[in-house]
Protein backbone atom coordinates (compact mmCIF):
# COMPACT_ATOMS: atom_id res chain seq x y z
CA UNK A 1 0.00 0.00 0.00
CA UNK A 2 1.35 4.10 -0.34
CA UNK A 3 2.28 4.54 2.93
CA UNK A 4 0.77 7.83 3.03
CA UNK A 5 -2.21 6.57 1.86
CA UNK A 6 -4.65 8.51 3.93
CA UNK A 7 -2.69 11.72 3.31
CA UNK A 8 -3.48 10.90 -0.40
CA UNK A 9 -7.08 10.14 0.13
CA UNK A 10 -7.28 13.94 1.37
CA UNK A 11 -6.06 15.03 -1.77
CA UNK A 12 -9.06 13.98 -3.06
CA UNK A 13 -12.42 16.12 -1.66
CA UNK A 14 -14.99 13.89 -3.17
CA UNK A 15 -13.85 10.97 -1.20
CA UNK A 16 -14.91 12.86 1.77
CA UNK A 17 -18.59 12.70 0.72
CA UNK A 18 -20.99 10.13 2.42
CA UNK A 19 -24.20 8.70 0.27
CA UNK A 20 -28.16 10.38 1.19
CA UNK A 21 -27.90 8.08 4.08
CA UNK A 22 -24.96 8.84 5.51
CA UNK A 23 -22.90 6.08 4.49
CA UNK A 24 -19.37 6.63 3.67
CA UNK A 25 -19.02 6.61 -0.40
CA UNK A 26 -16.50 3.70 -1.48
CA UNK A 27 -15.97 4.50 -5.01
CA UNK A 28 -14.34 1.23 -6.96
CA UNK A 29 -15.43 2.35 -10.52
CA UNK A 30 -11.83 4.41 -11.29
CA UNK A 31 -11.15 2.44 -14.22
CA UNK A 32 -14.27 3.96 -15.66
CA UNK A 33 -13.08 7.68 -14.37
CA UNK A 34 -10.62 8.08 -11.31
CA UNK A 35 -11.70 11.35 -8.90
CA UNK A 36 -9.65 14.49 -9.05
CA UNK A 37 -7.26 15.80 -6.61
CA UNK A 38 -7.07 19.06 -6.00
CA UNK A 39 -4.60 20.40 -7.41
CA UNK A 40 -6.07 19.28 -10.63
CA UNK A 41 -9.19 21.13 -9.56
CA UNK A 42 -7.12 24.82 -8.51
CA UNK A 43 -5.21 24.09 -11.41
CA UNK A 44 -8.18 24.57 -14.03
CA UNK A 45 -10.27 27.00 -11.61
CA UNK A 46 -7.10 29.31 -11.64
CA UNK A 47 -6.94 29.28 -15.16
CA UNK A 48 -10.20 30.03 -16.17
CA UNK A 49 -9.81 32.69 -13.74
CA UNK A 50 -6.82 34.81 -14.23
CA UNK A 51 -5.09 33.06 -17.72
CA UNK A 52 -8.08 32.62 -20.15
CA UNK A 53 -7.55 33.24 -23.53
CA UNK A 54 -7.51 31.20 -26.84
CA UNK A 55 -3.95 29.74 -27.76
CA UNK A 56 -1.51 30.10 -30.53
CA UNK A 57 -3.72 33.32 -32.10
CA UNK A 58 -3.80 36.01 -29.79
CA UNK A 59 -1.02 38.93 -29.66
CA UNK A 60 -1.71 39.80 -26.22
CA UNK A 61 -0.86 38.77 -22.33
CA UNK A 62 -3.68 36.36 -21.70
CA UNK A 63 -3.22 35.14 -25.19
CA UNK A 64 0.66 34.32 -24.20
CA UNK A 65 -0.19 32.96 -20.70
CA UNK A 66 -2.82 30.37 -22.04
CA UNK A 67 -0.49 29.43 -24.71
CA UNK A 68 2.86 29.07 -22.44
CA UNK A 69 0.17 27.00 -19.92
CA UNK A 70 -1.46 25.13 -22.95
CA UNK A 71 2.16 23.90 -24.44
CA UNK A 72 3.21 23.42 -20.82
CA UNK A 73 0.31 20.58 -20.56
CA UNK A 74 2.35 18.87 -23.40
CA UNK A 75 5.95 19.19 -21.75
CA UNK A 76 4.46 17.89 -18.74
CA UNK A 77 2.15 14.54 -20.53
CA UNK A 78 5.70 14.02 -22.42
CA UNK A 79 8.01 13.95 -19.54
CA UNK A 80 5.40 11.15 -17.59
CA UNK A 81 5.58 9.02 -20.64
CA UNK A 82 9.23 9.35 -21.44
CA UNK A 83 8.76 10.58 -25.02
CA UNK A 84 11.82 11.84 -26.72
CA UNK A 85 10.45 14.88 -28.34
CA UNK A 86 7.55 16.67 -26.55
CA UNK A 87 6.24 17.21 -30.22
CA UNK A 88 5.17 13.25 -30.42
CA UNK A 89 2.53 14.10 -28.28
CA UNK A 90 -0.94 14.91 -29.68
CA UNK A 91 -3.72 16.08 -27.74
CA UNK A 92 -6.69 14.67 -28.71
CA UNK A 93 -10.61 14.38 -27.13
CA UNK A 94 -9.57 11.30 -25.61
CA UNK A 95 -8.44 7.82 -26.66
CA UNK A 96 -11.29 6.90 -28.91
CA UNK A 97 -10.59 9.83 -31.10
CA UNK A 98 -6.45 9.15 -30.86
CA UNK A 99 -7.47 5.55 -31.94
CA UNK A 100 -9.56 6.94 -34.87
CA UNK A 101 -6.92 9.40 -36.03
CA UNK A 102 -4.67 6.21 -36.66
CA UNK A 103 -6.66 3.76 -38.21
CA UNK A 104 -8.56 6.90 -40.20
CA UNK A 105 -5.60 8.23 -41.46
CA UNK A 106 -4.15 4.82 -42.71
CA UNK A 107 -7.10 4.49 -45.15
CA UNK A 108 -5.92 7.16 -47.01
CA UNK A 109 -3.48 7.64 -49.88
CA UNK A 110 0.18 7.25 -48.48
CA UNK A 111 3.28 5.41 -47.88
CA UNK A 112 1.32 3.62 -44.51
CA UNK A 113 -2.09 3.34 -46.78
CA UNK A 114 -3.66 -0.08 -45.80
CA UNK A 115 -5.38 -1.97 -48.87
CA UNK A 116 -6.87 -5.02 -50.42
CA UNK A 117 -4.71 -8.20 -49.16
CA UNK A 118 -2.86 -6.43 -46.19
CA UNK A 119 -4.10 -7.88 -42.47
CA UNK A 120 -4.82 -5.72 -38.95
CA UNK A 121 -4.24 -7.61 -35.79
CA UNK A 122 -6.32 -7.29 -32.79
CA UNK A 123 -7.53 -9.13 -29.91
CA UNK A 124 -10.82 -10.18 -28.63
CA UNK A 125 -10.31 -8.29 -25.24
CA UNK A 126 -10.10 -4.83 -26.65
CA UNK A 127 -12.38 -2.10 -25.74
CA UNK A 128 -14.59 -1.24 -28.33
CA UNK A 129 -12.71 1.73 -29.13
CA UNK A 130 -9.88 -0.67 -30.31
CA UNK A 131 -12.05 -2.85 -32.17
CA UNK A 132 -14.57 -0.39 -34.20
CA UNK A 133 -12.15 1.78 -35.88
CA UNK A 134 -10.49 -1.00 -37.50
CA UNK A 135 -13.47 -3.05 -38.60
CA UNK A 136 -13.74 0.44 -40.33
CA UNK A 137 -10.48 0.49 -41.43
CA UNK A 138 -10.65 -2.91 -42.95
CA UNK A 139 -14.32 -2.68 -44.33
CA UNK A 140 -13.38 0.75 -46.45
CA UNK A 141 -10.23 -0.53 -47.73
CA UNK A 142 -10.56 -4.21 -48.28
CA UNK A 143 -7.86 -5.43 -45.94
CA UNK A 144 -8.54 -8.26 -43.20
CA UNK A 145 -9.13 -7.87 -39.85
CA UNK A 146 -7.74 -10.89 -37.90
CA UNK A 147 -7.19 -11.28 -33.81
CA UNK A 148 -5.73 -13.12 -31.33
CA UNK A 149 -7.86 -15.17 -28.54
CA UNK A 150 -7.25 -15.63 -24.94
CA UNK A 151 -7.76 -18.81 -22.75
CA UNK A 152 -9.96 -18.88 -19.93
CA UNK A 153 -7.55 -17.19 -16.97
CA UNK A 154 -7.65 -14.03 -19.25
CA UNK A 155 -4.34 -14.36 -20.99
CA UNK A 156 -3.67 -14.33 -24.74
CA UNK A 157 -3.02 -17.03 -26.96
CA UNK A 158 0.75 -16.75 -28.02
CA UNK A 159 0.82 -19.34 -29.54
CA UNK A 160 -1.35 -17.92 -32.79
CA UNK A 161 1.82 -15.53 -33.36
CA UNK A 162 3.08 -16.70 -36.02
CA UNK A 163 -0.26 -17.44 -37.96
CA UNK A 164 -1.33 -13.79 -37.32
CA UNK A 165 1.25 -11.55 -37.41
CA UNK A 166 2.72 -12.26 -40.96
CA UNK A 167 4.81 -10.03 -43.75
CA UNK A 168 0.91 -9.04 -45.16
CA UNK A 169 0.04 -7.09 -41.50
CA UNK A 170 0.16 -4.38 -41.98
CA UNK A 171 -0.69 -3.01 -38.12
CA UNK A 172 -0.78 -4.91 -34.36
CA UNK A 173 -2.93 -2.52 -31.88
CA UNK A 174 -3.99 -4.38 -28.71
CA UNK A 175 -4.62 -3.01 -24.96
CA UNK A 176 -1.73 -2.67 -22.34
CA UNK A 177 -4.29 -3.56 -19.30
CA UNK A 178 -7.62 -5.01 -20.65
CA UNK A 179 -10.25 -2.70 -18.86
CA UNK A 180 -12.93 -5.94 -18.38
CA UNK A 181 -10.29 -8.37 -17.42
CA UNK A 182 -7.34 -6.78 -15.97
CA UNK A 183 -5.45 -8.40 -17.51
CA UNK A 184 -1.43 -7.02 -18.77
CA UNK A 185 -0.64 -7.76 -22.55
CA UNK A 186 3.39 -8.18 -23.46
CA UNK A 187 4.01 -5.14 -24.96
CA UNK A 188 7.42 -5.32 -25.62
CA UNK A 189 6.97 -9.31 -26.43
CA UNK A 190 3.73 -8.31 -29.48
CA UNK A 191 5.97 -5.24 -31.16
CA UNK A 192 9.14 -7.07 -31.25
CA UNK A 193 7.39 -9.76 -33.72
CA UNK A 194 5.26 -6.64 -35.13
CA UNK A 195 8.64 -4.57 -36.31
CA UNK A 196 9.83 -7.88 -37.15
CA UNK A 197 7.60 -8.09 -40.37
CA UNK A 198 7.59 -4.50 -40.61
CA UNK A 199 4.03 -3.77 -38.90
CA UNK A 200 3.33 -0.43 -37.10
CA UNK A 201 1.87 -1.21 -33.33
CA UNK A 202 -0.60 0.61 -31.98
CA UNK A 203 -0.73 0.41 -28.02
CA UNK A 204 -4.10 1.03 -25.90
CA UNK A 205 -2.90 2.76 -22.76
CA UNK A 206 -5.95 3.88 -20.87
CA UNK A 207 -5.82 1.35 -18.15
CA UNK A 208 -2.04 1.12 -18.07
CA UNK A 209 -0.99 4.47 -17.91
CA UNK A 210 -3.20 5.17 -14.75
CA UNK A 211 -1.00 2.86 -12.65
CA UNK A 212 1.73 1.57 -14.95
CA UNK A 213 5.22 3.10 -14.98
CA UNK A 214 5.68 3.76 -19.09
CA UNK A 215 9.18 4.75 -20.01
CA UNK A 216 9.27 5.09 -23.93
CA UNK A 217 12.49 6.29 -23.79
CA UNK A 218 13.79 3.56 -21.68
CA UNK A 219 12.50 0.81 -24.28
CA UNK A 220 14.33 -0.96 -26.80
CA UNK A 221 13.47 0.37 -30.26
CA UNK A 222 12.40 -2.84 -31.76
CA UNK A 223 10.29 -3.00 -28.32
CA UNK A 224 9.06 0.29 -28.34
CA UNK A 225 5.27 0.51 -29.84
CA UNK A 226 4.81 3.39 -32.67
CA UNK A 227 1.48 4.80 -31.52
CA UNK A 228 0.65 4.78 -27.75
CA UNK A 229 -2.45 6.13 -26.74
CA UNK A 230 -4.88 7.35 -23.00
CA UNK A 231 -7.22 9.16 -21.98
CA UNK A 232 -6.61 12.08 -19.34
CA UNK A 233 -10.13 11.40 -17.07
CA UNK A 234 -8.37 8.11 -16.18
CA UNK A 235 -5.23 9.44 -15.02
CA UNK A 236 -6.87 11.74 -12.13
CA UNK A 237 -7.41 14.44 -15.06
CA UNK A 238 -9.87 16.21 -16.80
CA UNK A 239 -12.75 14.56 -19.31
CA UNK A 240 -12.41 15.75 -22.69
CA UNK A 241 -8.72 15.23 -23.48
CA UNK A 242 -6.74 12.60 -24.77
CA UNK A 243 -3.29 11.63 -25.52
CA UNK A 244 -1.97 9.94 -28.86
CA UNK A 245 1.99 9.50 -28.65
CA UNK A 246 3.51 8.61 -31.66
CA UNK A 247 6.81 8.19 -33.53
CA UNK A 248 8.15 11.18 -34.88
CA UNK A 249 8.74 9.36 -38.64
CA UNK A 250 5.24 7.59 -38.36
CA UNK A 251 3.10 11.05 -37.65
CA UNK A 252 5.03 12.88 -40.88
CA UNK A 253 4.20 9.96 -43.23
CA UNK A 254 0.34 9.98 -42.00
CA UNK A 255 -1.72 12.51 -43.47
CA UNK A 256 -4.09 14.97 -41.68
CA UNK A 257 -6.65 13.32 -39.95
CA UNK A 258 -9.22 16.86 -39.49
CA UNK A 259 -8.99 20.14 -41.68
CA UNK A 260 -9.18 23.69 -39.98
CA UNK A 261 -7.52 26.25 -37.91
CA UNK A 262 -3.74 25.80 -36.49
CA UNK A 263 -3.05 22.26 -38.37
CA UNK A 264 -2.47 24.69 -41.72
CA UNK A 265 0.77 26.63 -42.88
CA UNK A 266 -0.71 28.46 -46.13
CA UNK A 267 -3.83 27.98 -47.56
CA UNK A 268 -5.24 29.46 -50.92
CA UNK A 269 -8.52 28.70 -53.13
CA UNK A 270 -6.75 25.77 -54.77
CA UNK A 271 -4.74 24.22 -52.27
CA UNK A 272 -3.13 23.80 -48.61
CA UNK A 273 0.12 22.73 -46.87
CA UNK A 274 0.02 21.74 -43.28
CA UNK A 275 1.73 23.03 -40.30
CA UNK A 276 4.49 20.30 -38.79
CA UNK A 277 3.86 18.41 -35.63
CA UNK A 278 1.88 18.47 -33.30
CA UNK A 279 -0.11 20.93 -34.76
CA UNK A 280 -0.95 18.76 -38.15
CA UNK A 281 -3.19 16.95 -36.01
CA UNK A 282 -4.72 19.62 -33.90
CA UNK A 283 -7.17 21.56 -36.02
CA UNK A 284 -9.50 24.44 -34.48
CA UNK A 285 -9.19 25.49 -30.77
CA UNK A 286 -7.90 22.42 -28.69
CA UNK A 287 -8.69 21.23 -25.20
CA UNK A 288 -6.86 24.10 -23.22
CA UNK A 289 -7.93 23.69 -19.43
CA UNK A 290 -7.86 20.10 -20.35
CA UNK A 291 -4.22 20.16 -20.78
CA UNK A 292 -3.54 22.51 -17.63
CA UNK A 293 -5.40 19.80 -15.75
CA UNK A 294 -3.94 17.03 -17.38
CA UNK A 295 -0.68 18.71 -16.57
CA UNK A 296 -1.14 19.30 -12.98
CA UNK A 297 -2.58 15.69 -12.46
CA UNK A 298 1.13 13.95 -14.38
CA UNK A 299 2.63 16.11 -12.30
CA UNK A 300 0.55 15.01 -9.31
CA UNK A 301 1.30 11.07 -10.28
CA UNK A 302 5.00 11.87 -10.65
CA UNK A 303 5.10 13.02 -6.93
CA UNK A 304 3.60 9.89 -5.98
CA UNK A 305 6.06 7.73 -7.86
CA UNK A 306 4.53 6.03 -10.47
CA UNK A 307 6.41 2.70 -9.16
CA UNK A 308 4.46 3.21 -5.92
CA UNK A 309 1.50 3.44 -7.75
CA UNK A 310 1.68 0.27 -9.27
CA UNK A 311 2.80 -1.59 -6.30
CA UNK A 312 -0.47 -0.03 -4.21
CA UNK A 313 -2.39 -1.54 -6.95
CA UNK A 314 -0.92 -4.69 -6.84
CA UNK A 315 -1.41 -4.97 -3.02
CA UNK A 316 -4.49 -3.65 -3.17
CA UNK A 317 -5.73 -5.88 -6.26
CA UNK A 318 -4.52 -9.08 -4.55
CA UNK A 319 -5.91 -8.01 -1.22
CA UNK A 320 -9.55 -7.76 -3.13
CA UNK A 321 -8.75 -10.77 -5.29
CA UNK A 322 -8.68 -13.12 -1.57
CA UNK A 323 -11.63 -11.00 -0.26
CA UNK A 324 -13.77 -11.62 -3.74
CA UNK A 325 -12.71 -15.90 -3.16
CA UNK A 326 -14.59 -15.97 0.04
CA UNK A 327 -18.05 -15.34 -1.46
CA UNK A 328 -20.19 -18.22 -2.63
CA UNK A 329 -21.34 -18.90 -6.15
CA UNK A 330 -18.70 -15.77 -6.71
CA UNK A 331 -16.32 -16.06 -10.26
CA UNK A 332 -13.64 -13.95 -11.55
CA UNK A 333 -13.41 -13.18 -14.96
CA UNK A 334 -9.90 -12.86 -15.83
CA UNK A 335 -6.44 -13.54 -13.74
CA UNK A 336 -6.35 -14.67 -10.31
CA UNK A 337 -2.51 -13.36 -9.63
CA UNK A 338 -2.75 -10.04 -8.89
CA UNK A 339 1.39 -10.04 -10.42
CA UNK A 340 -0.51 -10.63 -14.35
CA UNK A 341 -3.02 -8.18 -14.09
CA UNK A 342 -4.18 -4.01 -12.86
CA UNK A 343 -6.94 -3.54 -10.59
CA UNK A 344 -10.33 -4.12 -12.35
CA UNK A 345 -11.73 -6.96 -11.33
CA UNK A 346 -14.54 -8.28 -13.66
CA UNK A 347 -16.95 -10.47 -11.61
CA UNK A 348 -20.22 -12.93 -11.87
CA UNK A 349 -22.30 -13.79 -8.83
CA UNK A 350 -24.67 -16.80 -9.44
CA UNK A 351 -28.21 -16.38 -9.08
CA UNK A 352 -28.22 -12.49 -9.25
CA UNK A 353 -27.95 -9.97 -12.30
CA UNK A 354 -24.83 -7.68 -12.50
CA UNK A 355 -27.47 -4.78 -12.01
CA UNK A 356 -28.98 -6.07 -9.49
CA UNK A 357 -25.40 -6.92 -7.69
CA UNK A 358 -24.65 -3.01 -8.68
CA UNK A 359 -28.04 -1.57 -7.27
CA UNK A 360 -27.64 -3.62 -3.94
CA UNK A 361 -24.50 -2.10 -3.74
CA UNK A 362 -25.16 1.08 -4.21
CA UNK A 363 -27.76 1.45 -1.98
CA UNK A 364 -25.06 0.34 0.59
CA UNK A 365 -22.50 2.98 -0.63
CA UNK A 366 -20.18 0.94 -2.82
CA UNK A 367 -19.76 2.15 -6.63
CA UNK A 368 -18.66 -0.49 -9.10
CA UNK A 369 -20.02 -0.43 -12.48
CA UNK A 370 -22.37 -3.43 -14.17
CA UNK A 371 -22.26 -3.73 -17.48
CA UNK A 372 -20.34 -5.26 -20.97
CA UNK A 373 -17.73 -2.43 -20.21
CA UNK A 374 -17.85 -2.05 -23.88
CA UNK A 375 -15.93 -4.96 -24.08
CA UNK A 376 -18.86 -7.12 -25.70
CA UNK A 377 -16.83 -9.92 -27.45
CA UNK A 378 -14.75 -10.52 -23.95
CA UNK A 379 -17.56 -11.45 -22.36
CA UNK A 380 -18.94 -13.65 -25.27
CA UNK A 381 -15.97 -15.67 -24.69
CA UNK A 382 -17.38 -16.40 -21.26
CA UNK A 383 -21.08 -16.78 -22.47
CA UNK A 384 -21.98 -14.02 -20.53
CA UNK A 385 -23.84 -10.47 -21.79
CA UNK A 386 -22.64 -8.83 -19.10
CA UNK A 387 -20.84 -8.67 -15.56
CA UNK A 388 -20.26 -6.99 -12.50
CA UNK A 389 -16.56 -4.36 -12.55
CA UNK A 390 -14.62 -3.17 -9.37
CA UNK A 391 -11.47 -0.91 -9.80
CA UNK A 392 -9.52 -0.01 -6.91
CA UNK A 393 -7.11 3.15 -7.89
CA UNK A 394 -4.35 4.88 -5.77
CA UNK A 395 -6.60 5.87 -3.24
CA UNK A 396 -8.55 2.53 -2.31
CA UNK A 397 -8.08 1.38 1.36
CA UNK A 398 -8.42 -2.08 2.31
CA UNK A 399 -11.43 -1.35 4.93
CA UNK A 400 -12.89 -0.20 1.20
CA UNK A 401 -12.78 -4.13 -0.10
CA UNK A 402 -14.08 -5.16 3.19
CA UNK A 403 -16.72 -3.01 2.36
CA UNK A 404 -17.61 -4.40 -1.05
CA UNK A 405 -16.96 -7.68 0.21
CA UNK A 406 -19.45 -7.61 3.03
CA UNK A 407 -22.29 -6.25 0.93
CA UNK A 408 -21.67 -9.09 -1.92
CA UNK A 409 -22.51 -11.51 1.20
CA UNK A 410 -25.90 -8.75 1.92
CA UNK A 411 -26.33 -9.01 -2.07
CA UNK A 412 -27.00 -12.80 -1.72
CA UNK A 413 -28.58 -12.66 1.56
CA UNK A 414 -30.86 -10.04 0.02
CA UNK A 415 -31.92 -12.30 -2.97
CA UNK A 416 -31.91 -15.64 -0.84
CA UNK A 417 -29.24 -17.03 -3.03
CA UNK A 418 -28.54 -20.56 -1.92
Amino acid sequence: MLPDLEVVRKDFPILSRTTPDGRPLVYLDSANTSQKPQVVIDAMVDHLERHNANVARAMHLLGAEATEAFEGGRDKVASFIGASERDEVIFTKNASEALNLVANTLALPGPRQVGPGDVVVTTEMEHHSNIVPWQMLTQRTGADLRWFTFDDQGLLDLSQVDELITERTKVVTFTWVSNMLGTINPVAELTRRAHEVGAIVVVDASQAAPQLPIDLAAMAPEERPDVVVFTGHKVVGPTGIGVLWGRRELLEELPPFLGGGEMIETVTMERSTYAGLPHKFEAGTPPIVESVGLGAAVDYLAALDMEAVHRHEQAITAYALDGLSGVPGLKVLGPLDARLRGGAISFELDGVHPHDVAQVLDVRGVAVRAGHHCARPAHAKFGVQSSTRMSSYLYTTPAEIDALVEALHYTRSYFKVD
